[in-house]
Parts: structure tokens; C-alpha cells; sequence
């Protein structure tokens, strides 16, 4: 088994990594005599299409025996209030700067407390789809929040024999216990006026209090499970992944890591008009080995976003729920949704995992691409970066901007340039291990590293199509690069439309500003979290030797 579920009793002590005050608060709510089991997804969707407020719209759930669905299963649709994006503000971490354990434990017991008035329902699934990395998470949630519990079902891998089979077989991962994660989303505390997400990661679990937005749960979920990762070999990615073989048999392995909005879900799904075998393993969440490059995917399907999917296309065939979207009467008399944000922003959708008809689950081949994603408009379409500390530390300073999978409180320019270090606001340990992890895969392995500007290029959008064709290029070994400028240890390719001007002023005062604003967002990790976050000084190095 990957992680514990029991321990003798013996070890069920306080030098068991099992147990802590926090985790044993958590723990403890699943076993009250108010929970109701629910370990089967087609009870699990009978509930939520029960639920007050579900929609049950009238589309069929295509090849619902794929998912573990009843034959006339139908996409349901459930919607949020006010939020319906993820709220960075409400994480607490235990281990950072300020975080007491015997402060948030008090604020814990109370809650648990409250849900004794409330029938509860709890469930399990596993996270990481293959032998060599699965963990076994468990969830907890209120009645009423039916569909909560059926879309994190949906979203990672509910059991069945043959995933059971799979688990009992797979890597031992040290003494790390099962993930416990508690939510109530109707808990209020004026101390935490938008939610409460409380994470203790040394001892795999979290309590997600006042927060609705399903996204919470995923992410919720997924930040413990890569902390298990991180800690057992693997470096932890937010990101897609896909395999390219070329019609000469040449496979490519890339990597393209960014946030919500950064085109990581289109550019792994992009098909190429059939140039390659393109196999998909997330686009995602999945981890890489730091012993031989392989990756392993956490999520069976997908949550994608619907604005870019109105309701006659074709993607939408594979739907299993939508949330935070609209509803109308077609000219059927059916129920059908209204997509493309019209309703809000971020609206989402849980697609089933044959919505990528290549779709795998691990990949053997080890990793040769990484391409940092970013929205920086000083930055033209491609950079290659050819010096692997200049690679892991540009990837610790990926630049982009807040989206609608956010939320944003009122007073944040939305549009303000932000740094995410490797596409991931949801580590719970230090970023160092991330910078090492990544620098080896480009210094000892060989993987080369790209940055791709999904943005704006000065005043100019960079069109998808030209970024995909940047990608083709790479995999065709096609791509011309050259110097960038005087800049040591990075090149670039020229792009029609998109070439940068070292002959004006105004462009090489605003190159030179980008690089100061990421040493200043490195040297500003000193205070942030204790200065848990601090890179090493070769790291400053890279950076400053750019603008010398």
C-alpha cells in the first residue's frame, strides 16, 4: 500500500508522523456516528442529483459506464453564490511564520464540533493513477454538499477493482498516512470573514472551512498529495504534459507548466492537424521521478474551464458536470446550459478522461521539454534558456497574470504582473526543493527549457496559432535560435511580427526592469513565510549576471 491507512497500537503515538493535534482533530470527525459512508460513485450521483439546487439537464452522460455511471446518467449542473474562483488569502499553512498549531487547533475543534448538528457525509479515492504513485485521500463534507463529494469523485480516481488491485500493489511511500481533508462550507468565523483553508502537510491532512468553490477541494486535495510527492522522490507539477512521436518514430516529451488562463490545457490538447501521435497524460496535475524522468498523472479526468466552449461544441459531449453556468430552455423544450462566462467568471466543467482520445496514465519516456509559460510583455514569443540555473530560476519567477480562477478581492489590480514560482501557488514546502528538483532535471538529465509568452508581446497578442507552430518547431528540431541580445544563457527564435528592438531605448529599459522585478520578487521571499521561500545566492546570481 502507498500510504497507511492503519497502525498498530503501538505506533499510535506522538512520534508517529501520523499524528498530530491538528491531524487528530480532522481524523477524528470522519468516525462520528452522524457520517454516512458514501464509497460508490453511483450512489454518489444519485445524492447529488437529489441535492436541493441540482439541475439535471437533458444531455446524457456520453458512455457513462466509462466513468462508473448508471446507464442514464445526465450531466448535472450545480452553482456557487458570490465566489466561484479560489481564494489564495484564505490558505494557512502549518510550518510557515506565524502559524500556531494550538491557535488553529482551537478554531478546529469548534468546527468539528458544529457538524455533530449536521449529518455528514464522507468518501475515499486514490490520487496518482499508476503503481509507482498512488496515495489514498479521504473527504468529508456536510449533507447538502452531494455535489461536492460527486465531483471530487469524478475529478480524481473513485474505487473499483481494478484501481483497488492497482493500490494494493503499488510503491510503498514511506510511513506517510492517508490524505484527510474536512470541509464545511457553511461555517462562518468573523475572524475569517472569506473561508479558512488550513493545511498541516507534514501529516497529510487539511480543513476547508467557509469556502463553496469545488476548485478548493480539488487544489485542496492535490497540495497534499504533491507534498507527499515532494518527499518521496518526485518533483511536483502544475502543469500538462503530452508525448509527441514524429512520422521518423523521434518521441518528444514536453512539459508546459502555467496557471489557469495560460493556455497549458490548450497546448497540451492541441492536436496538430495529425503532424504527430500525440498521447495526453494530464493538463493538468502530475508528478515527475527524479530517479529516470518518468511521469505519473494524479487526475483521471478533467476540470476545464467552459468559456471558450459554447454550447454546440463538440467538447462538450463528454461533460459529466458543469458548475457556475447559466441554464436556459432550447427551442426543444430541453434544458441546456449557458456557457462562455455569461453567468460569471471561471465557470467549470468535470469532463471524463475520454475526452482525449490518446490519453495516458503514465509515461515511461523520460521528460526532454520543460516550457515555462508566462504573461510578461517584455518577453517576445520564445526564449530558450541554455544554462540550467538561468532555467530553474526563471521557472521560480514565472511571470503571468490573476484570472477569473481567482478571487480577487477589491483593491488587487487584477491585471498587475505577478510571480507564481513554477506555476504552483499551492506548495507547502520550502521552494528550494522545487529550484533543486527542476535544475537537475536540466543539468543532470538534459532537459532543455523553454519560455513561451502566451501574453502580450509589448502592445501586440501573440495568437495561439503562433505558439503552437513555436512548439512544432521544437519538436521538428526546425527552430532557429540566436542570441538574445547580450544576454548570456538565453536565445531566441525570430517570429514574424514579434521581434524585439535592442536599438530602442524604451524596449531594453523595459527588458532590464523585468529581470530587477524578479530579483526584487526573490530577494522579497527573505521576509515572506520566515523566509522558508529563500533560494539559494547562485539563484540571484543568474539573474544579476543577466543585467551586468
Amino acid at each position: 500500500m502507498a500510504t497507511n491507512a492503519r497502525f498498530p497500537r503501538e505506533k499510535i503515538t506522538t512520534g508517529n508522523v501520523a499524528f498530530s493535534q491538528s491531524r487528530s482533530t480532522i481524523e477524528t470527525a470522519f468516525y462520528g456516528n452522524n457520517v454516512k459512508p458514501v464509497l460508490d460513485v453511483k450512489e454518489a450521483y444519485a445524492l447529488a442529483k437529489a441535492s436541493t439546487g441540482t439541475i439535471a439537464l437533458d444531455i446524457p452522460v456520453y458512455k457513462p459506464e466509462t466513468s462508473g455511471l448508471p446507464e442514464d446518467a445526465q450531466i448535472l449542473l450545480f452553482n456557487d453564490g458570490e465566489t466561484v474562483g479560489r481564494f489564495a488569502g484564505a490558505r494557512v499553512i502549518l510550518g510557515e511564520k506565524g502559524v500556531v498549531e494550538a491557535d488553529i487547533a482551537a478554531i478546529l475543534r469548534e468546527a468539528v464540533y458544529g457538524t455533530r448538528y449536521k449529518k455528514m457525509l464522507r468518501t475515499q479515492a486514490y490520487i496518482g493513477l499508476d503503481e509507482d504513485f498512488m496515495v489514498r485521500a479521504n473527504l468529508l463534507v456536510p449533507e447538502t454538499y452531494e455535489n461536492t463529494l460527486y465531483n471530487w469523485l469524478l475529478n480524481f480516481q473513485y474505487i473499483n477493482p481494478k484501481y483497488f488491485d492497482m493500490y494494493s500493489k503499488s510503491r510503498v511511500l514511506g510511513d506517510e498516512p492517508d490524505i484527510f481533508l474536512l470541509s464545511d462550507p457553511d461555517w462562518r468565523d468573523e475572524r475569517y470573514p472569506n473561508g479558512l483553508a488550513y493545511f498541516d502537510p507534514e501529516h497529510n491532512c487539511a480543513c476547508l472551512l467557509g469556502l463553496r468553490y469545488f476548485g478548493e477541494h480539488k487544489k485542496g486535495t492535490l497540495t497534499l498529495a504533491w507534498g507527499i510527492a515532494n518527499r518521496n522522490g518526485y518533483a511536483s507539477c502544475h502543469g500538462g504534459m503530452k508525448r509527441m512521436v514524429r512520422k521518423d518514430g523521434k518521441v518528444h516529451v514536453m512539459g508546459v507548466f502555467g496557471l489557469s488562463g495560460s493556455g497549458k490545457s490548450t497546448l497540451t490538447h492541441a492536436k496538430h492537424d495529425g503532424k504527430y501521435d500525440v498521447t495526453v497524460l494530464h493538463d493538468d496535475a502530475y508528478v515527475i521521478s527524479t530517479e529516470n524522468g518518468s511521469s505519473v498523472a494524479l487526475e483521471p479526468s478533467y476540470f476545464d474551464k467552459t468559456q471558450d466552449y459554447p454550447l454546440t461544441s463538440p467538447d462538450n459531449k463528454y461533460l459529466l458536470t458543469i458548475q457556475n453556468c447559466g441554464v436556459t430552455i432550447d427551442d426543444q423544450g430541453k434544458k441546456v446550459p449557458v456557457t462562455e462566462d455569461i453567468r460569471n467568471g471561471n465557470g467549470r466543467a468535470i469532463k471524463s478522461k475520454i475526452w482525449s482520445p490518446n490519453r495516458v496514465d503514465k509515461l515511461s519516456e523520460p521528460i526532454n521539454t520543460i516550457v515555462w509559460l508566462m504573461k510578461d510583455h517584455s518577453l517576445p514569443p520564445v526564449l530558450k534558456l541554455t544554462d540550467p540555473t538561468l532555467a530553474s530560476v526563471m521557472g521560480a519567477c514565472l511571470a503571468t497574470k490573476r484570472t477569473t480562477a481567482e478571487k480577487i478581492l477589491k483593491g488587487v489590480d487584477k491585471d498587475a504582473l505577478v510571480f507564481e514560482p513554477y506555476a504552483n501557488p499551492f506548495r507547502t514546502y520550502a521552494l528550494e526543493q522545487d529550484y533543486r528538483k527542476f535544475k537537475a532535471l536540466f543539468e543532470e538529465r538534459g532537459v532543455n527549457c523553454y519560455i513561451i509568452n502566451t501574453g502580450f508581446f509589448l502592445d501586440k497578442k501573440i495568437p495561439k496559432e503562433v505558439t503552437i507552430g513555436i512548439i512544432e518547431k521544437i519538436v521538428d528540431e526546425q527552430a532557429t535560435f540566436k542570441a538574445f541580445g547580450n544576454f548570456k544563457g538565453m536565445e531566441t527564435m525570430d517570429v514574424e511580427g514579434f521581434i524585439p528592438d535592442f536599438s530602442d531605448a524604451a524596449y531594453t529599459d523595459l527588458l532590464k526592469n523585468s529581470v530587477e522585478n524578479r530579483i526584487r520578487f526573490l530577494d522579497s521571499l527573505k521576509e515572506l513565510k520566515g523566509g522558508r521561500d529563500l533560494l539559494p545566492q547562485e539563484a540571484f546570481d543568474a539573474l544579476e549576471a543577466l543585467i551586468k
